[in-house]
C-alpha cells in the first residue's frame, strides 16, 4: 500500500501492509517512550581500524554518537557490539549488548537491540557508530514520524535510504529475528514486511528544528574510509554559545559568547576556563555535567557555573 504525503509535516507516504483501521491515528504523532540502538560491530574493513574507537576532538566516534542519541531519547541507549569486540570508554548509563553471531550484518544488531528494549520503549532510533554530525533535532524528527500504524520511519536523505539512521518500533523484534534466522539479512526485506514511512529531504526539513540546526542533513554523513574521516575531522567544530554565571562571570565575563567547540572540554578551553571539579556546566538549560567528553552540536548553549558553595 502506498499513499501520498499531502501536506508538510504529515508523513503520509506509507509502504508495506495496509494499516489496521482500528489502530489508525494521525500519522506523525510522537511516541512517548523512546530509546536508542547504536551498532558498533561493523568490520570497518575500508577504514582499516575500528571506527568506534576513532578519535573525535579528544573523544571517540562511539562515545559521541551514543551521547548524542542519549540527548534525544527519553529512555535507555544500548550499544550492540560484535562477539569479543573491545569498545572505547562509554558513559556509565550506556548498556552494552553482544551479537550472538559475527558477520551477520546490521539486521542482526537491530534484532538484538530491539529485543533488549521491547519492554522499555515504544520506538528506538537505530544508527551506526560513524555519524559524527548526528544532531538531536534530526533524531527527534525521525522518531516523531513513528505512530501506532507506522512501524519504521526511514529517512531518504541526501539521495539515499538511511536504514542506519532510522526509527523502528520495538515490537518489530520478533519479525527482525525471524528474517535473520531465514538468512534474509538486508533491511529491505524488513521493509517489505512492515509499514514504512519514507522521509525525503523536504519532509525532514519540514521540522523547524531540523531546518534551523541541520539544514544540510549532515546527520546522515558517515565515514567509511580514511579520507572521509579526515575530511570530516577537519571541519570546523560546531558553533555554540557559552555563558558564565556567578563567580566565573566575575573572572571571565558573563557572555554570551559565540565559540566553536565539539565537546564540553573544548568549550571551556575556548574561554580559558579549566574544566575541573570546581566547575559545572548546564547544557541547553537541562543536562548538568562536568564531563569534558560531552558532545556539542550546532545551536547548543553551555552555561558554566561555579560548583563551590557560595560561588
Amino acid at each position: 500500500m502506498t499513499a501520498a504525503r499531502p501536506a508538510a509535516g504529515r508523513w503520509e507516504w506509507v509502504e508495506g501492509p495496509a494499516p489496521d483501521p482500528a489502530r489508525r491515528t494521525s500519522i506523525g504523532s510522537v511516541v512517548e517512550k523512546t530509546a536508542g540502538v547504536v551498532l558498533a560491530g561493523g568490520r570497518s574493513s575500508r577504514m582499516g581500524s575500528p571506527k568506534a574507537a576513532l578519535e573525535w576532538h579528544g573523544s571517540t566516534l562511539l562515545r559521541r554518537t551514543t551521547s548524542i542519541v542519549s540527548r534525544a531519547v527519553t529512555g535507555p541507549v544500548v550499544v550492540v557490539r560484535a562477539p569479543g569486540q573491545d569498545l572505547p570508554g562509554l558513559p556509565a548509563d550506556v548498556e552494552i549488548l553482544q551479537d550472538p553471531h559475527e558477520g551477520r550484518g546490521p539486521l542482526q544488531g537491530i534484532a538484538v537491540g530491539l529485543e533488549a528494549l521491547a519492554d522499555r520503549a515504544d520506538a528506538a532510533f537505530v544508527c551506526s557508530t560513524d555519524l559524527p554530525f548526528l544532531h538531536p533535532a534530526f533524531i527527534r524528527a525521525v522518531l516523531g514520524a513513528v505512530a501506532p500504524d507506522i512501524d519504521v520511519a526511514l529517512p531518504v536523505a541526501r539521495g539515499y535510504p538511511q536504514p542506519l539512521a532510522a526509527a523502528y518500533r520495538t515490537d518489530l523484534a520478533p519479525l527482525v529475528s525471524a528474517l535473520v534466522d531465514a538468512d534474509r539479512l538486508r533491511p529491505a526485506f524488513l521493509f517489505e514486511e512492515c509499514r514504512v514511512v519514507r522521509l525525503d529531504d523536504a519532509a525532514l526539513r519540514a521540522d523547524p528544528m531540523v531546518a534551523a540546526l541541520d539544514p544540510e542533513l549532515d546527520s546522515v554523513v558517515n565515514v567509511n574510509e580514511v579520507d572521509e574521516y579526515e575530511r570530516a575531522r577537519a571541519r570546523t567544530a560546531p558553533a555554540i554559545t557559552v555563558q558564565c554565571y556567578g563567580a566565573l562571570a566575575g573572572r571571565l565575563g558573563g557572555g554570551p559568547r559565540a565559540v566553536h567547540a565539539a565537546t564540553l572540554a573544548q568549550a571551556a578551553a575556548a574561554i580559558s576556563l579549566p574544566l575541573d571539579r570546581h566547575v559545572l556546566a548546564a547544557l541547553n538549560g537541562e543536562q548538568i555535567t562536568r564531563d569534558g567528553h560531552a558532545p556539542l552540536t550546532p545551536g547548543d548553549t553551555v552555561a558554566f557555573i561555579s560548583a563551590d558553595a557560595g560561588g
